[in-house]
């Protein structure tokens, strides 16, 4: 095809399909958040306030882009006649390419997960569909066709994208004079109430105040009985940066709507703090704590939920070096004066006021987290339930707030045996018995296998509280945080057990004796297993189980090597510790056995349902079936 066809055949209108995941969404969206339509404007001038926000960020580098205006604003205007209501910016615009990838398709992390939690109920779908974000797609719960005409600043070409929103949508060469987007929404049957100057404006104060932009409508006039639009343009929004204002001038409700503005988020924020540093630094923070978590939230490499302004100015979006990854869920904006206008990711690498600014952004969390559990406890369950497994990837990260951390995690325990995550280490340390100096603690990959967990048996008989550890984050958590107010955490699945002052000089001196008469036994399982165990010892664990494993001192958990494997991770080989009960039927048996093939086959079953119980996976399963079949026949 020759350059003259090519440029031709781009110009002729193209369809294309939704990406499947678009056409569920939409069809989800309009009736799920049907009763909720004033949201389509709030988020389409969120999306434009948005787009004159990257605008203002591009030209720092190029200001050609500004095609000699400068004026950035959003403009409303309607059409009676035509039943049409138009959202127009001037921000950045958006190429071919970016229409496609960024309306055609969705390419978030979670997308999958979001869809199977979908339930079918109307009233939970709308808080899900909220919480995944919709943004652009709204459009559609009060039009039955929407046309977007766009140009990007800096280019010449404009596009025209054209849907009806039921499984295709329209490209094609367009003109347009001016960079930004047009979207024209073409109203369905009954919302006429979007074609009045009064609702419009009601509603753009209502969600829309906050809008560092100007919003813009027409001025209107009565005329003979009729609402007339004048030529003379009418800012609609206080068009001011709600965080620079006095905290006594900005309502609950102002707040809240700002929070929905920066995080996309239909639901309102659980808390959020509000606060000007004046001194060595001068900066103006106003930073939330959502109430749900987004669906990508366990995705390290997702960008932050900060937005960084200098002098009222914005500067980028998602800045990751103002806030640790272990806080990546609170949103918000920082203003500062101690930055260039044309600062660039390399500078707030290694600036010390971005250092000071994200210390002192991380102490308001930690401190409004702090007051949350303290005086709001089901407030702070509630985020604790979303956001607690990232809370404990902390320790690790930030050693300055450490122990501030700690403080504010929260541990199943076999106190309650619920999977419920409500213990804290104060509340653990507050019941420890009194001769008690550590924190016990058991890890698993699973809640019940920490529950059922053989090693608890001695606990659950003197009546010592262990935390029952089975989120995944939790081996990384206790690589870190190793005491607690000067208690030290100690695994019970770890090293030879050592209850101190909680077993009595009688009960020290029957386990020697068991020991003592144990030793044969304890030798010839140990010759058996060879190389499958580091060593072979009397428990002082158990009381119902025949057998355990257990770690060396200074090796990995069991745990932690099948997570590291599940990984694809080579963890270092570490043979585990085999524990017997010679108290139990079972080890008797084994004792009593003369034949030597049999006295083999019990020792490795033995070993193989110790490796079962603790939610390990038997290397060789075959053996064990045929092994298990010659001692039941």
């Amino acid at each position: 095809m020759s350059t003259e066809a090519a440029q031709k055949n781009s110009h002729q209108k193209q369809s294309m399909a939704f990406q499947a995941e678009v056409k569920q969404l939409l069809q989800l969206m309009i009736h799920s958040l049907y009763s909720n339509k004033e949201i389509v404007l709030r988020e389409l001038i969120s999306n434009a306030s948005d787009a004159a926000d990257k605008l203002r960020f591009e030209a720092l580098a190029n200001g050609a882009l500004y095609e000699n205006d400068s004026e950035l604003k959003i403009r409303i205007a309607f059409d009676r006649d035509a039943r049409t209501l138009t959202i127009s910016d001037n921000g950045i615009g958006m190429s071919r390419d970016e229409v496609i990838a960024n309306i055609g398709t969705i390419a978030k992390s979670g997308t999958k997960e979001f869809f199977n939690a979908l339930t079918g109920d109307q009233a939970k779908d709308a808080n899900l569909i909220g919480q995944f974000g919709v943004g652009f797609y709204s459009a559609f719960i009060l039009a039955d066709k929407v046309t977007l005409t766009t140009r990007r600043a800096g280019t010449s070409e404009a596009v025209r994208w054209e849907s009806a929103g039921e499984g295709e949508f329209t490209l094609e060469d367009a003109d347009k004079a001016s960079r930004g987007t047009d979207i024209v929404l073409h109203l369905r049957e009954g919302e006429d109430e979007f074609l009045s100057d009064w609702k419009l404006k009601s509603i753009i104060r209502k969600y829309s105040d906050h809008i560092i932009l100007p919003i813009v409508m027409k001025k209107t006039e009565w005329k003979d009985g009729a609402e007339i639009a004048t030529d003379e343009d009418e800012t609609v929004n206080k068009a001011s940066a709600l965080w620079a204002r006095s905290k006594n001038d900005i309502t609950e409700e102002e707040y809240q709507e700002f929070y929905k503005h920066v995080s996309h988020d239909f639901e309102n924020p659980l808390a959020y703090t509000h606060s000007r540093v004046e001194g060595k630094q001068e900066y103006i923070s106003l930073l939330y704590i959502p109430g749900k978590a987004p669906f990508d939230l366990y995705d390290r490499e997702r960008s932050h939920g900060i937005k960084l302004y200098v002098k009222r100015v914005f500067i980028m979006e998602d800045a990751e070096k103002l806030m640790p990854q272990y806080l990546r869920f609170v949103r918000g904006v920082i203003d500062t004066s101690d930055l260039p206008l044309n600062v660039s990711r390399e500078i707030l690498q290694s600036s010390r006021d971005v250092e000071a600014i994200k210390a002192g952004s991380v102490k308001k969390v930690l401190g409004l987290l702090e007051d949350m559990a303290e005086n709001k406890p089901e407030d702070y369950a509630k985020f604790y339930k979303e956001f607690g497994r990232v809370l404990k990837e902390g320790p690790g990260e930030d050693f300055a707030n450490k122990d501030k951390i700690a403080g504010l995690l929260r541990f199943a325990s076999t106190k309650a045996d619920s999977d419920v995550q409500d213990v804290s280490l104060k509340d653990y340390i507050s019941r420890m018995q009194p001769e008690q100096d550590v924190i016990y603690y058991i890890t698993a990959d699973s809640f019940a296998a920490a529950q059922h967990s053989p090693h608890l048996e001695i606990f659950r008989k003197k009546g010592i509280e262990v935390l029952l550890m089975s989120d995944r984050v939790d081996e990384w958590l206790l690589g870190s945080l190793t005491e607690f107010e000067g208690k030290k955490l100690q695994s019970i699945a770890k090293g030879d057990l050592d209850l101190g002052k909680l077993e009595s000089d009688t009960e020290k001196e029957i386990q020697k004796k068991i020991e003592e008469e144990a030793k044969t036994l304890v030798e010839k399982i140990k010759q058996t297993l060879g190389e499958q165990v580091k060593d072979v010892r009397v428990t002082h664990r158990l009381t119902d189980s025949p057998a355990c494993l257990v770690s060396d001192e200074n090796d990995l958990s069991g745990n932690l090597a099948r997570i590291l494997k599940s990984a694809g991770q080579k963890a270092p080989e570490a043979r585990p510790i085999l524990e017997i009960n010679p108290a139990h039927k079972l080890v008797k048996r084994i004792e009593a056995e003369s034949a030597d093939d049999v006295f083999a086959n019990l020792a490795h079953v033995l070993f193989d349902q110790a490796l079962l119980a603790e939610g390990g996976t038997l290397e060789d399963p075959a053996s064990f079936v045929k092994r298990m079949n010659s001692l039941i026949s």
